[in-house]
């Protein structure tokens, strides 16, 4: 799964990439993955950035809620990851 260059930075500069990876399971579950298995709307993606639930994740160690990501730049990650099959 190619990342967009503009999701890329921000994957990067919110440290989503220690944990995440596009399709290879990482300390967390791969964006792909996360589509397969929970098919989540973008909102619920958001949502879940500020306020993870790990127990929709049983055998990942739970993540941390990321507050500092900017809304506008979580939105775009979000979106991203929504359209992921």
């Amino acid at each position: 799964t190619k990342i967009p260059p503009n999701v890329q930075k921000l994957l990067q500069k919110n440290t989503c990439l220690a944990c995440h990876n596009a399709d290879k399971r990482l300390v967390g579950p791969s964006y792909v993955a996360i589509m397969k298995e929970k098919k989540y709307k973008a909102s619920e993606i958001m949502e879940l950035i500020y306020k993870p639930v790990p127990s929709n994740w049983p055998g990942y160690p739970p993540m941390a809620p990321m507050a500092q990501v900017p809304k506008g730049e979580a939105k775009i990650i979000a979106n991203w990851i929504a359209k992921l099959k």
